[in-house]
This record gives C-alpha cells, structure tokens and sequence, in this order.
C-alpha cells in the first residue's frame, strides 16, 4: 500500500476515494434507474448497451464475440450469459463466423431493432434528459474528456494486470 508522504498526495488520495466513491455510487443508480427506465421493454442497462453496441455501423454485419467483449469492457464469459438471454428473447443472433468458424458473430435481430430504435430509444433519452438536467454542453463535453482519459489510464492498468486476456 502506498501511503501519502504529504499533506498534498495525502489529500489527492481523499480526493480519488471520493471520485471513486462517486463512480461506484452512479454505476449503481445507472444500473437501477436505467434498468427501470426500459424494464417494459424487458431489458437491463447491461441488454441496452449490447443493443447499442450491435446499432453501430461498423457492426450491421455481426460483430464478433470478443470483439463485443473488449468494446463493451466485460468479459466474454459475462457476455456469454447475457447473449443467451437476448438471443431467448429474439434481441440478438449469433452464428458461426464464415471466416473463422471458431469464432460467433453476434447481429441484432429485426425484433431486436424494433425494441432497440422504436421502443426503448425514446425512454432512453428521457433518461438522460432527466439524469443530465442542468448540465450544459460544455459540462457534458468535459465530462465526457475526463471519463475517456480515465478510461484510457484504467485501461492501462488492466493490461498491466494481464487482464487484456479475459475479454480475448
């Protein structure tokens, strides 16, 4: 454990253990008042943002297993049980890749299509309408900056942790 040597690392360190406090408490609520903003859909956050996800341009052919993993930074083993749950509900397809039969594509189905732009779509954004009131866009342009660079420096310690190989 590293301890603070100063009054200034010391209350960096009470900063990052609130910031971080912080992120954990809004993962949570994301997870709760999300799942509940698009329940009637029968969806979670976690089947929102693999919808997502498979809406992207670059993924209207399939995108594979792994590659979803490491865009959606989960694991392939948590991504596997999910897919199975919305390939039941008819949300997403997988198949063999024709390219590497070793490797499954993921597409989202027309049904999936419909629940993902007709009916949770315009939940969703309400959604952020609400949880984003007062922000303005310079508020959300920076946020977004600083939430990609600590993503970025995340990043950095999981492949430092050898934890590149657990969404491979």
């Amino acid at each position: 454990m590293v301890i603070p040597s100063n009054k200034s690392e010391a209350a960096r360190m009470e900063l990052a253990n609130r910031l971080f406090f912080r992120l954990y408490q809004c993962a949570n609520m994301l997870h709760k008042t999300g799942t509940r903003a698009v329940e009637a859909e029968g969806l979670t956050t976690q089947q929102w943002a693999v919808l997502g996800a498979l809406s992207r341009p670059s993924a209207a052919d399939g995108t594979s297993v792994g590659d979803l993993a490491r865009y959606l930074k989960v694991s392939r083993q948590n991504l596997s049980g999910l897919l199975g749950r919305m390939e039941r509900d008819g949300h997403v397809r997988t198949a063999p890749d024709g390219r590497d039969r070793r490797s499954r594509l993921v597409t989202m189905t027309d049904s999936g299509r419909q629940v993902w732009l007709v009916e949770a779509q315009p939940k969703i954004y309400r959604y952020y309408d609400e949880a984003l009131a007062g922000f303005s866009i310079y508020d959300l342009t920076h946020t977004l900056h600083y939430l990609l660079q600590l993503l970025e420096n995340m990043q950095r310690v999981d492949d430092s942790q050898g934890g590149a190989t657990e969404a491979d």
